[in-house]
């Protein structure tokens, strides 16, 4: 967690942090962070079927994911959850704590990520800092300028 801050730091990236209890859920972080400026977002690691790709897909938090119809969008044959070990390997992450900050654990940049664009128009955004206890909120500019620096590759879809 502390390599997240470390990491805003060093791209002198301004943000606000709210401590909260531990959530788990889209569900239980509404209860903990309904009060909290910024778009709310779901945070799903997925794989393809054969297990060689790896997305990190960022919804605003009350869409329902459709991985049928994401698969689609992203010329896969079928998405599912990635297990608890692969979230560790690609993001350094356990359940619960998925965020785009655990890109910085991805130095091959191996994880794609995809945002649904209706969160472009969002002027702030916010996160768990690899940790589920707290959020970090910060602009939009800065979220774009923190994913060019991992250097991972994103897209943004129309995922509704």
């Amino acid at each position: 967690m502390d390599e997240v801050y470390k990491t805003l730091e060093d791209l002198k990236i301004t943000y606000n942090r709210y401590n909260h209890s531990a959530v788990y859920t889209v569900k239980e972080a509404e209860k903990e962070i309904k009060s909290i400026e910024g778009a709310h977002t779901k945070n799903l690691f997925l794989r393809d079927e054969k297990g060689k790709r790896h997305y990190l897909v960022i919804l605003p938090a009350e869409q329902d994911a459709d991985l049928k119809s994401l698969a689609f969008k992203l010329n896969e044959k079928k998405l599912s959850f990635a297990s608890p070990e692969r979230l560790r390997k690609y993001l350094g992450l356990d359940p619960g704590s998925v965020s785009p900050f655990g890109l910085i654990n991805d130095n091959n940049c191996q994880v794609s990520v995809v945002i649904e664009k209706e969160l472009k128009k969002a002027e702030k955004i916010g996160f768990h800092p690899n940790k589920n206890t707290a959020t970090i909120v910060l602009s939009w500019k800065d979220f774009e300028k923190f994913l060019n620096h991992t250097g991972n590759p994103i897209s943004y879809l129309s995922t509704r």
